[in-house]
């Protein structure tokens, strides 16, 4: 559960440009301005890793980093960003669902979403595009640290009851905070031993 190395790899605006090597992937998406890139930094320990800003719609590319050496984290453009051109908004779509249909070394999609609002179209419509494509992933409720408990505990329950109506069980659910450092350790608890389960999984197809 030790994050030792976090480097970059490359950053994609084509299927062509994705890492060649077959190494198990996590990959990281939401709405803009949910606090991916300050979770993703948060998670690998390095304050620079991902690039934040103020400004919504910052990640306009696949931006693909090696852990250990052993698997890629993927940090992907955000989605519903009202402000991008629709030529931009058209190309975010491409190369997300160019991401999410092909890549065969993906092994789970950390959806975020940002805990302080009730549950929102965009976000439900993109989880049931998910589900829809048979894609294993989980929902990250971001920026925790930023509203009361009992509004937490309330959107939270929101977002079960929409999520009841369209699925007979609920994705695994984590609550997260980039300032207070909380659900780090269970995270990475689930990539590492999801990581495990995959790598065994190809061992035994080895042989």
């Amino acid at each position: 559960m030790i994050i030792r190395s976090a480097d970059f790899i490359i950053s994609a605006v084509h299927p062509k440009q994705f890492p060649s090597t077959p190494v198990p992937e996590f990959a990281f998406i939401g709405r803009s301005n949910v606090g991916k890139s300050s979770l993703i930094n948060m998670l690998t320990n390095r304050k620079l890793l991902a690039k934040t800003s103020g400004r919504p719609g910052k990640t306009r590319t696949l931006n693909f980093f090696t852990i250990n050496n052993e698997w890629n984290l993927v940090d992907m453009p955000g989605y519903g960003y009202a402000r991008a051109s629709k030529t931009d908004r058209e190309k975010f779509v491409q190369i997300i669902n160019s991401y999410l249909r092909t890549r065969k070394s993906l092994v789970y999609l950390f959806i975020l979403i940002d805990s302080r609002h009730l549950p929102l179209a965009q976000d439900m419509d993109f989880i049931i595009h998910c589900a829809e494509m048979q894609l294993p992933f989980v929902l990250v409720f971001t920026k925790t640290d930023k509203c009361s408990k009992p509004e937490l505990d309330s959107n939270i329950a929101a977002y079960s009851k929409k999520l009841n109506e369209n699925f007979e069980s609920l994705p695994p659910i984590f609550l997260a905070s980039s300032m207070s450092r909380n659900g780090r350790d269970e995270l990475l608890a689930f990539i590492f031993e999801q990581y495990a389960l995959y790598a065994d999984m190809v061992k035994k197809l080895g042989n």
